[in-house]
């Protein structure tokens, strides 16, 4: 049989187990407030809640640019735009499917019913020693093969020996079940 200690006699079982934790919550709070001083200049701030930055509302935006969220948003959709346009200029000269058409893979994405678009991920490995822009045409073709929709991507500045992404996306394809195929691929 286990024996009882003293204080779990005189305040019972159920008790000393429900003041454990408070006793130590307690005990912690008192070691923390023991711990000394803080070394910032205002009152009542804890060590572990003080600011190290300015608040986001004394800056003129919270990002380290100084942009605003829209504005990011619009300028990496401009510099997709830019690949893409100097990706098509770079395809329209190319004979056949294309210098680069081994170093590039594509893969569909799983369709779902409420989808507006059909997506694939295209991968780019740059297996040259200097990096590379690289256009590539996907083509979303249906069973028969019939390209339903093509979708022009420009790789900028792929580093040597690595492998680079990006999705390609059709809104006239979504609905019908595609597969996803490489159409050209230059490396310029």
């Amino acid at each position: 049989m286990n024996p009882i200690s003293p204080s779990r006699k005189a305040l019972g079982g159920r008790a000393a187990r429900n003041l454990a934790p408070a006793v130590l919550a307690a005990a912690i709070i008192t070691g923390t407030a023991a711990c000394g001083g803080s070394d910032t200049n205002s009152t009542g701030t804890a060590r572990s809640t003080r600011t190290v930055s300015p608040e986001p509302a004394l800056t003129r935006s919270a990002s380290p640019s100084g942009r605003t969220q829209q504005e990011f948003a619009a300028s990496v959709s401009a510099a997709a735009e830019r690949n893409r346009q100097q990706a098509a200029k770079l395809l329209e000269g190319v004979q056949g499917r294309g210098n680069a058409v081994e170093d590039v893979s594509v893969t569909g994405l799983p369709l779902a019913k409420t989808e507006q678009f059909r997506s694939a991920v295209v991968r780019v490995t740059n297996r040259t020693d200097k990096a590379a822009f690289y256009a590539v045409k996907v083509e979303f073709v249906d069973a028969s093969g019939k390209a339903l929709d093509s979708v022009v991507l420009g790789f900028p500045d792929t580093p040597p020996g690595r492998t680079v992404t990006q999705n390609a996306n059709s809104r006239k394809a979504a609905g019908v079940k595609t597969f996803p195929r490489i159409a050209q691929a230059e490396r310029g």
